[in-house]
Parts: C-alpha cells; structure tokens; sequence
C-alpha cells in the first residue's frame, strides 16, 4: 500500500470517527456539564483565599479539611471547564484536518496537482502533528473527569443501600468521608455503568421501597458520619405504606426510573477510545505527510 493510500486512510479516520464524536461526545451532546464552560474558577480561587484571609483574621487556623474542600471545587471546575472547551476545540480541528487532507489526498490518488504533493506532505505533517496534541488534551481531560467523583449521583452499594442502622433511628452513612472533599461522597461517572445507578427492577421490592430515603438524607451524609432519622421533617410526613421505621435496617438511595446515567458512561467512554484512535491517525498523517514531503514521487 503506497504512503499516498495510508495518507488519505488517516485523514478519512480521523474524519470519519471524528463525525461520530461529535454525535456521543457528552459535552456537546448536552449529555452531562450544560454550565462547565460558562464556570469561573478565577471566582472560586478569590473566594478560597477570602475564607482563607477571614479565618486567619478572627484568630482560627484554616484547617487542611477546609483547604482540600476548596480545592476539591476548583479542581472540578478546572477539569469540568478544560474538558468542555477541549472537547469542541478538538473535535472542530479535527473534522477541518480530517476533510481537507483527505479531500487533497483523493485528488492525488486521482493523478491531480501531483506537482502539489510535497506541499500536501507538508499540511499532513503540520495537521497532525495540531491534531494530536489537541486530540490527546481532550483525552486527558476526558479521563481525569471520567474517572472522578463529578456525577452529581451520590454513591451507594450494588444493592442501592447508602446508610446502614446503628440503633433505633440513627444510622451510619456507608460513603462518609472526613477529609474535606467536597465530591467525596459522589460516584464516579466511570461507575455510572453500575446497576445500582439505573433502573433494574429488583429496587422496586418492598423492604427497597419502604426504606427509600429522601434526598435530603443523602445530602448529609456527606457532611456527616452519622444522621438520625428524627431531624428529618420527612420522615413523618411519610405516607403509612412507604414510611422509614426503625425496622429498616438499611436505607436505600431514592429509586432510579431511568438509565441515563448509564448513557452518560457509554458516552465518556466512547468518545474516550474513539479520541485515542483519532490520536493514532494523527500520528499517522503527520508520519506519511512527512515521508511524502521529502519524497513526494512516491506518492
């Protein structure tokens, strides 16, 4: 196969998968992050060194738990707004490196502007070389995130259960966790794919019905080890047939009627491995463009 032939074959990959990225890609699809690229983590960064400065002034130490809590947000915000401008950065590249080094790779293959070659060889090497650094940003930025606890969906075990009963009404929440971090008590979108975080009928029994807590519920067990079922104003307002008694031994998270948090997975991760194979076809455009470059005859 002539280094012309592999030439057009990565740019047509490139276009190819790209136009399918632009399909799945969570961010443009408006799957997952409808306000990443409109954050400003500048915002957060001030704020942190106000509460910082506020601290220090009434005479209190500003604790490593308050410091990992700030950062843990900027972090997010850095990543979630990198991964945004990244993923439409990349992709629109891509379809422009993809389309116009294929289309005047088809004009070769088709004996025209042969005398044009070297050049072509040279726009292939400079595309993909631009390709795949921009390609390869995004697939950072999409792993860090894919892999963080940025879901929005509180964790709870393959049963469903986030807190279990200590005595009377006071339970332990299974995902506490006391370093500070503001997503600490989050799944991980990677982990989206898991039953207990789409439908599956087995939820819907009794004891998972009757013992399904409220969100508020689960919005404090980030903060709190334990939580008692006696401040909660829910939990009297309970209907007789699905109200939280003492019997519960476990809680169940409140029961989920879709599964798009499993589409949210499928979408990270396609748009992952189908990055990495666009940096591969970068690699292999800028490898071919400068062989054609320096030895356009073979084209």
């Amino acid at each position: 196969m002539g280094k012309g032939l592999l030439f057009f074959c990565c740019s047509c990959c490139i276009l190819v998968l790209t136009i399918i990225n632009l399909s799945v890609g969570p961010i443009i699809s408006k799957t997952i992050g409808n306000n990443w690229g409109t954050q400003i983590c500048d915002k957060l960064k001030d704020q942190k060194d106000d509460d910082e400065e506020r601290t220090k002034a009434a005479g209190n130490e500003f604790t490593d738990k308050q410091d990992k809590g700030w950062q843990s947000q900027i972090d997010n915000c850095i990543r979630t707004k990198g991964m945004h401008d990244m993923e439409y950065t990349a992709f629109i590249f891509d379809i422009v490196i993809g389309f116009v080094c294929g289309l005047i790779g088809l004009l070769h293959l088709f004996d025209l502007k042969k005398d044009f070659v070297s050049n072509t060889g040279l726009i292939g090497l400079i595309c993909g070389i631009i390709g795949f650094v921009l390609t390869f940003v995004y697939v950072i930025f999409n792993g860090i995130v894919f892999t963080s606890k940025y879901s929005g969906v509180y964790e709870r075990d393959g049963d469903g259960i986030f807190a279990e009963q200590v005595s009377g009404t006071v339970y332990k929440c299974l995902y506490y966790d006391d370093s500070g971090d503001t997503y600490a008590g989050m799944a991980k979108i990677s982990d989206l794919n898991k039953k207990q975080y789409n439908y599956k009928h087995e939820f819907y029994g009794t004891e998972e019905t009757r013992c399904s807590a409220p969100s508020s519920m689960l919005d404090d067990c980030t903060d709190h080890e334990n939580i008692d079922l006696t401040d909660y104003s829910e939990y009297t307002s309970f209907p007789a047939t699905t109200s939280i008694t003492t019997t519960c031994k476990n809680l169940y998270s409140n029961l989920i009627t879709t599964i798009s948090n499993k589409d949210k997975f499928d979408r990270f991760l396609t748009a992952l491995i189908l990055s990495l194979i666009v940096c591969l076809a970068n690699i292999g455009l800028a490898l071919f463009g400068f062989l054609l470059f320096r030895t356009p005859g073979d084209f």
